[in-house]
């Protein structure tokens, strides 16, 4: 299966499809019409848009992550066990109730990871997504308290909580106040008694 990367999508999208001129419909011989396929393309085009994916990870997949060192290292092993965990992950979605952590030191592929299993997620099920680096998610939820600010701490966590799998990037690189475990504890807990998945990453 080719696997198209976010700018194959995009063009995808872009493109005037040839099956149904723009239209969004595509003639069944004998049965009328029906939603064209590019529909789903456009679809999963917004949908990896709206995951907020950094441009460093945009092209991440499990197709070229490799573990690293010698393949009977602990390093690789626990890489290649972390990239097959990942593919489960993706292959049993929406059958599955457990998140993922990555934990290791900088470098060894965790964020790639984490993103790999967006990219597949969105682009053979369509599932919604979000990446947030856990330092932006508190520094926009802090903002939210500023009069100036016109955004709200419930619009700032609203797509948090909602989306169906979340990606919190570099969990623990804030100083753990009061206030932070508070807020973290109240995100694990509104995301796993909606039972939907988040996905962490920590050194």
């Amino acid at each position: 299966v080719h696997r198209m990367s976010q700018t194959e999508l995009r063009n995808a999208w872009s493109a005037v499809c040839e099956v149904c001129s723009g239209t969004g419909w595509e003639l069944v011989e004998g049965n009328g019409v029906r939603p064209c396929r590019c529909r789903s393309t456009e679809r999963r085009v917004q949908t990896l848009a709206g995951a907020q994916i950094p441009k460093r990870y945009e092209n991440c997949s499990f197709d070229n992550y490799h573990p690293q060192g010698p393949p009977t290292s602990q390093t690789f092993l626990s890489q290649a066990y972390a990239l097959r965990d990942s593919k489960h992950l993706v292959d049993e979605f929406p059958n599955i109730d457990v998140g993922m952590m990555f934990l290791g030191p900088c470098g060894v592929g965790k964020t790639h990871l984490a993103t790999a299993i967006i990219h597949a997620l969105v682009r053979l099920k369509g599932v919604s997504c979000l990446f947030y680096d856990f330092r932006d998610l508190l520094k926009e939820i802090q903002d939210s308290y500023n009069p100036v600010s016109k955004m709200t701490e419930l619009r700032v966590l609203q797509p948090v909580y909602e989306s169906e799998v979340l990606v919190l990037d570099e969990l623990g690189a804030s100083k753990p106040t009061d206030w932070v475990r508070d807020t973290i504890t109240q995100i694990i807990n509104t995301r796993y008694n909606d039972k939907k998945i988040t996905i962490f990453t920590s050194n």
